[in-house]
């Protein structure tokens, strides 16, 4: 039996990398002289502070950027509502989505039903595997599961195909 598993994963390097990049950024440009300016990655996710509202979302579109030139989704990014310091500055926090939660994933199986094709879906931890007899009916999968990528706001990535 063919397979591979639908998995939901960031690839921390990049943006470990993204991060840097817009660390060095904020730290060179005029606009951002002065204003305490700083991303941290933490076990919540990615902290941007900063001492106006205005500045901590400059430098969280800076960091957007720099995650998009390294090819990390923004879909893997939840960015909160800003809230204030307690010096009076703002921060953001940016949680970080990884793993195919409960819901998605059954919609991933709902799909792959409703669409008839001849194979077999099973959630396991945080990812989807399917398993199917031939190569093209896993192929026509993989096309499925790109197509609800958008609709459930997730970016998906195929692991362990098997022959």
């Amino acid at each position: 039996m063919a397979s591979f598993d639908v998995v939901s994963k960031v690839q921390w390097n990049e943006v470990d990398n993204a991060i840097n990049q817009a660390q060095k950024e904020l730290s060179q440009r005029f606009d951002f002289k002065d204003t305490g300016t700083e991303l941290e990655k933490n076990e919540a996710g990615i902290n941007i502070r900063s001492c106006s509202k205005d500045r901590a979302k400059a430098a969280l579109e800076v960091f957007q950027e720099k995650a998009i030139r390294r090819k990390v989704s923004l879909l893997f990014f939840d960015v909160q509502d800003p809230k204030p310091t307690p010096k009076g500055g703002s921060q953001i926090l940016v949680k970080v989505k990884e793993g195919i939660e409960p819901e998605p994933a059954r919609a991933i199986v709902g799909g792959l039903k409703s669409a008839k094709l001849k194979v077999t879906a099973a959630i396991q931890d945080a990812q989807v595997r399917v398993t199917g007899k031939n190569k093209d009916d896993l192929q026509k999968a993989m096309q499925l599961v790109r197509g609800l990528s958008a609709e459930l706001e997730l970016e998906f990535s195929f692991v362990n195909f098997r022959d």
